[in-house]
């Protein structure tokens, strides 16, 4: 297992987003949270194809924060069954990596 991750979730709208961004990195569960979008998405729900519009959110933290990071992020995600991914992260450079553990301390 890798030391440090990239987070993501995707939600409705822009506002959403941002809360999420801000609140995870006030907690110090992430030391960065990027909004993208708008990003149009299609995806099966109840057994139909539906299309619509959506803004992903993507952090950086370690993992020993992934944890209460998923935790914080289902708690105020505005979906009943969000998405809430971690990849490893290979290889970086040392003083950012030391700052994405200065940051979620």
């Amino acid at each position: 297992m890798t030391d440090f991750l990239i987070v993501m979730t995707t939600v409705d709208s822009q506002d959403a987003a941002r809360k999420l961004s801000r609140s995870a990195v006030e907690a110090n569960l992430a030391a960065s949270g990027q909004v993208t979008g708008p990003i149009e998405t299609t995806y099966r729900h109840l057994g139909e194809v539906c299309e619509g519009t959506e803004w992903q959110v993507t952090f950086r933290t370690t993992a020993d924060r992934r944890a209460a990071l998923e935790e914080c992020l289902v708690a105020k995600h505005p979906y009943d069954s969000p998405e809430v991914i971690a990849l490893g992260v290979d290889s970086g450079r040392a003083e950012y990596l030391e700052w994405v553990t200065r940051a979620t301390r």
